[in-house]
């Protein structure tokens, strides 16, 4: 996961500090020497991290933090305010234009913009917005197709003219294609190249040049590090850009992009992809991230995202089931689709508090195919009604799915637990300040 190397050497760091009763401004030096390194090694830029620590030690190092009761935690507060500062602060909307609203992408090949254009057309339908997609890379053909099948998939228009017409051609006929209907969005992909040359450059211009563009969003790969930050520099340069978007945050990311790109551009990430589905985009929140990184988790963002993806009446149904004891293995597999929508464990995990670094467990995303081939090993009757499960229909199913004895014997303890951990998933959608519960009933299921 994203920052995952970065969150273990911080909270190394922080450990030392808090692990003192009394701090001395040599015993914070020190743990910011730490916080340095890990910084460094993240790959974010020397400039940036150089102004970082500076501006955390003249505030730690005061009065106030050394002489209060818990200077180690007004440490960690610090850095932490810090940390959001660097990103960006408050979180910046990106705003539509009710009207119409012309958004170009922009990047190098490979940063994932074709994907990243038809996931944000996807956002904005599911805000009730009619996007058109349309495709000007008239270098690599495959761009072209992968557009067409995201947007089929998400029920999402693409203008596209092939590859023997210039990008502003495209655009000019994509122009008269969003009066006809009636469109109030348009992302328009443009081509990509392995670096920054003068013919991408001008043809970006060019198109600036044949239609009124109210955003410039630059696609930035967060795995390719300070080098992100670089492109994004010369890209701000040289044909001025909006916003940018990170994407393969939920990869091995070491995150010095994010900690990096708003400090050196002045541009804010409005967005970030954090999975391979067209739905696995979120808004940037510098507040958010920096929880993330320090191992303090994100509660909200988990909110969001689970009354998003699960259906309320289908809660309702859940909730009045487990209040009677009715709650199935039926349930229990519908309970792990929703999760699936909500990115998967591994996803969910990232966000809960204290969870970072070596404390995030591996998950085996396989399992839920193992479970759901032992459900459907069972019989209608088995699946409605768990007490009927002893030793013999046990071992029936574990023959059936191809698994043994005791895979069946923990999945049935897991259900039971599952039911304990449903009850508080529904009740987060009722009232937010129930997450504590559903983090504690989540950590004991796993």
């Amino acid at each position: 996961m994203a920052f995952e190397s970065l969150s273990e050497k911080l909270q190394k760091a922080f450990k030392n500090l808090t692990g003192k009763g009394r701090l001395s401004a040599d015993d914070v030096k020190t743990g910011l020497k730490e916080v340095r390194m890990a910084l460094l090694e993240a790959d974010v830029n020397f400039k940036v991290v150089k102004q970082f620590i500076k501006s955390v030690e003249e505030r730690a190092v005061g009065s106030d933090v050394l002489e209060s009761l818990t200077p180690g935690q007004q440490v960690i507060k610090i850095v932490n305010e810090e940390l959001v500062r660097l990103m960006g602060g408050e979180s910046t909307r990106f705003n539509l234009n009710p009207q119409l609203t012309v958004i170009m992408m922009a990047g190098l090949q490979g940063a994932g913009k074709t994907t990243t254009a038809a996931k944000l057309a996807g956002r904005f339908k599911s805000q009730g917005k009619r996007p058109l997609l349309v495709a000007c890379d008239i270098y690599r053909p495959a761009a072209i197709d992968q557009l067409h099948k995201n947007g089929e998939k998400l029920g999402i228009p693409v203008f596209s003219m092939g590859t023997d017409v210039r990008p502003t051609d495209i655009v000019r006929n994509a122009m008269t294609e969003v009066k006809a209907g009636s469109y109030n969005v348009v992302i328009i992909d443009t081509a990509g190249r392995l670096h920054i040359d003068e013919m991408m450059m001008d043809e970006l211009a060019d198109i600036k040049k044949e239609v009124h563009v109210d955003a410039t969003l630059l696609t930035v790969d967060a795995m390719t590090g300070q080098d992100a930050v670089n492109v994004a520099q010369e890209f701000a340069d040289k044909v001025g850009i909006d916003g940018v978007i990170l994407t393969k945050l939920d990869g091995d990311a070491r995150g010095g992009a994010a900690l990096s790109i708003k400090a050196v551009t002045d541009k804010p990430i409005y967005f970030a992809g954090m999975g391979e589905k067209l739905t696995d985009i979120e808004e940037f929140h510098p507040d958010r991230m920096a929880g993330r990184i320090l191992g303090m988790g994100d509660v909200l963002t988990l909110i969001e995202k689970a009354q998003q993806s699960i259906d309320e009446e289908e809660a309702r149904r859940q909730a009045e089931k487990l209040r009677k004891s009715e709650f199935d293995f039926n349930d229990y597999l519908d309970a792990m689709t929703q999760m699936q929508k909500m990115g998967g464990l591994q996803s969910i995990m990232g966000m809960l508090p204290g969870m970072g670094g070596k404390n995030m467990p591996e998950v085996d995303e396989k399992q839920f195919a193992r479970i759901t081939a032992m459900i459907y090993s069972m019989t209608p009757e088995e699946r409605a009604n768990p007490k009927l499960l002893g030793p013999s229909r046990r071992n029936r199913i574990a023959k059936g799915c191809g698994q043994d004895i005791a895979s069946v014997n923990r999945v049935v303890k897991q259900f039971e637990q599952m039911k304990k951990m449903q009850k508080q998933l529904n009740g987060m959608m009722k009232n937010k300040h129930s997450n504590r519960n559903l983090l504690g009933g989540m950590k004991k299921w796993l």
